[in-house]
């Protein structure tokens, strides 16, 4: 299935003779140069034995944890030596005419291909086919044998639904990809493959919908992704950083997820989905910023849940973002701006605490991010508990104390469980850089820091791009169409057309819904 080549690929582990090396004719002498270019390592595994009745030498080599060990036993091992019934006719003992007999009659395997050079056996191997070598021929056969161990199919940790599918993707690419094609069964789901980094020679699949997602897109996704030039590519997050359009901004510039149903319905709006071998998480280009407050569970209920829903999660990042500055600013600058009541209690509940309002916010902020991060890195048994236990017992000590006001343990609060109810992880991310920078601004201008650094943040989301995607492109071109999924999400009975970024050819989703001929007295 991946068979592309990187162009940095130079094949052979630590030799780069190997890239343009042929396989030698002598059976001997390429076993040899196989145990040596490996490293005599000990997965390799090679056996050796004597073809039915030609007389002639052959060699299966395979590596044990990543080749699927049954196959290649029960279609490769036990066909070739054991089973008489596909025995080599007279006319087929020389090399030639053998290695074409084991290729059409000899081996179960549906994937199977001839290679000549040494760089596509060696990859082959380490990537789990199986190679079969045929004494006095120059090419080698290979065999689809991928598998080993995997993890199973299971619930996506990172985005959890009530109602809604409970499958994600794991860490193999062939198992992720087929979640996918039993969701869309087209013919125009279309894949391509592509192998980056020289060491780790990464599978990369780019999967589109041909004819709703732009050509033009498309082909951008394959030109940076074939510009890249790197020893390794160990989990998405690198080929994100590698081909976003700004690398210097705190805002998520492409989607990421572990949702087959999310990948699913992104395709069908015409985006690309970029599947990355060896981790959980696919890449969805071009992201806007309003994809990243809506969550698979908004389109499997109705839609006036979902908009509210919708409408709390931009609330609670607007809470996260600003709350704390805001109160950093009345209580330093614009006092006269809160009712006396609450002034006074404020005054009160400061009257001991030695720090302003600015450096005390910044302690509590700075604690609760330590705490949050303790519970992340901590042992599930163990982690909530002890950020939640840490919080409480930190936050009513430093109350006790005369460290902190009991006002600013509320806000603090109040901006960390707005963090928690954002959809998108990296978006939250981003609102925690964010507000500090906000808060710096707000204990030395007040209200005016606020607003003008808002300005800024403002200014730099709508000079972002996501493969030529305005990122703010639902508010800086305003289409009455694309507002239907946006701070709210209408019926799907108004879900007619797709976004903007879709095939102009092939915006409309659905026809539109006709009237009921039976009246609404029919029962």
């Amino acid at each position: 299935m991946f068979r592309k080549m990187s162009k940095r690929t130079a094949g052979g582990g630590g030799d780069p003779s190997a890239a343009k090396r042929s396989i030698d004719p002598h059976l001997g002498e390429n076993l040899d140069y196989l145990r040596t270019i490996m490293g005599q390592s000990p997965d390799i595994t090679i056996r050796e034995f004597e073809y039915g009745q030609t007389g002639r030498q052959i060699a299966v080599a395979y590596a044990e944890g990543i080749s699927d060990r049954p196959t290649v036993d029960a279609f490769v091992l036990k066909v070739l030596a054991i089973d008489e019934a596909h025995a080599a006719p007279e006319g087929a003992k020389d090399a030639k005419p053998l290695l074409n007999f084991i290729k059409t009659n000899a081996t179960a395997i549906g994937e199977i291909s001839v290679e000549c050079e040494w760089k596509a056996v060696i990859l082959s191997v380490l990537s789990g086919d199986t190679v079969i070598f045929v004494d006095g021929s120059k090419d080698a056969l290979v065999c689809g044998t991928r598998g080993g161990k995997a993890r199973a199919i299971t619930e996506p940790s990172s985005q959890v639904v009530i109602r809604g599918p409970k499958d994600g993707f794991t860490e193999t690419i062939g198992a992720n990809v087929a979640q996918v094609r039993r969701r869309i069964r087209s013919q125009n789901l279309w894949l391509e493959t592509i192998q980056v980094g020289e060491q780790t020679h990464t599978d990369i699949v780019i999967m589109y919908i041909n004819g709703i997602a732009k050509e033009e897109l498309v082909q951008e996704v394959k030109r940076r992704l074939q510009k890249i030039d790197t020893d390794a590519i160990l989990e998405s997050g690198y080929i994100e950083q590698l081909i976003q359009d700004d690398a210097y901004t705190p805002f998520p510039i492409l989607y990421n997820t572990e949702r087959p149903d999310t990948v699913s319905g992104n395709l069908l709006e015409g985006r690309v989905a970029i599947f990355v071998d060896g981790t959980p998480f696919v890449l969805i280009a071009p992201a806007t910023f309003g994809m990243f407050f809506q969550s698979a569970e908004d389109y499997n209920q109705n839609f006036e849940a979902a908009s509210l829903i919708r409408m709390l999660r931009f609330s609670a990042y607007f809470i996260s973002l600003y709350v704390p500055s805001i109160y950093i600013a009345a209580i330093t600058f614009h006092q006269e701006m809160i009712p006396t009541q609450l002034i006074v209690s404020l005054a009160a509940q400061r009257q001991n605490v030695p720090f302003p309002a600015f450096i005390e916010a910044l302690i509590m902020e700075a604690s609760f991010e330590i705490l949050r991060e303790a519970g992340l890195r901590m042992p599930r048994a163990i982690g909530q508990a002890v950020s939640i236990v840490g919080a409480l017992v930190l936050g009513q000590a430093a109350v006790q104390a005369g460290l902190i006001s009991s006002a600013m343990v509320i806000v603090v609060s109040i901006t960390g469980i707005s963090s928690f109810a954002t959809a998108s992880y990296d978006l939250a991310l981003s609102a925690r850089i964010i507000r500090f920078c906000m808060m710096a601004a707000s204990g030395f201008l007040g209200f005016y820091g606020i607003a003008i650094f808002s300005f800024i943040v403002l200014g730099h989301m709508c000079g972002l791009r996501s493969f030529g995607t305005q990122y703010m492109s639902a508010l800086t071109v305003f289409d009455a169409k694309d507002q239907k999924d946006l701070f709210v999400r209408l019926s799907w009975r108004n879900q007619l057309t797709r976004p903007r970024q879709a095939d102009e050819r092939n915006r409309v989703r659905q026809s539109e819904p006709k009237p009921d001929p039976a009246g609404e007295g029919h029962p």
